[in-house]
């Protein structure tokens, strides 16, 4: 079956105790439909997570919200802030010893036509993997001044293919 390279970027605010967290996350996972005709998101960055779907973003909507609930476990076990932010920079980083070579095994059968992305790959917006590598920005929002705020932080959830080229 075909795997599927993906970049995606989510941002998110997660309470703590005592503490205020955002983290801004560019991260990496392979979309596969399987044999059984049901669809698996692997993350490769973050890598501990695997959600199945009855459709390819169905599996990625259900791997956002593991995601997401990661984050909520992990704080309400940190002591602190700085607890927090080693273990989600430890989560984003964990991956399976193979998963980035599947990921980019994935993009080579894209860009020697071994696979053509099918709906809805074919409709995702492209970019090079060198012009976005995975990262994760974690910050203490409860402790920034008032005035760096700004609606020009936000980010919108974002799912890309990389570019064939």
């Amino acid at each position: 079956m075909a795997e599927y390279p993906v970049m995606f970027t989510f941002q998110d605010v997660v309470s703590g105790n005592g503490f205020l967290a955002g983290i801004n996350l560019c991260g990496r996972a392979l979309i596969c439909k399987e044999a059984d005709d049901a669809w698996w998101t692997y993350g490769i960055h973050p890598g501990g997570i695997a959600e199945t779907g009855k459709s390819a973003l169905e599996s990625f909507a259900t791997f956002r919200n593991s995601y997401k609930n990661a984050l909520f476990d992990i704080s309400e076990e940190a002591a602190n802030f700085e607890a927090f932010k080693i273990e989600v920079e430890r989560f984003f980083h964990e991956t399976a010893a193979d998963a980035q070579e599947r990921w980019v095994a994935a993009i080579q059968a894209i860009r020697t036509g071994q696979v053509t992305p099918e709906e809805p790959f074919s409709t995702l917006p492209r970019q090079s993997p060198d012009e976005r590598p995975e990262r994760v920005e974690i910050k203490r929002l409860d402790k920034i001044e008032s005035n760096k705020f700004s609606s020009l932080l936000n980010v919108s959830d974002k799912l890309e293919l990389p570019i064939a080229a």
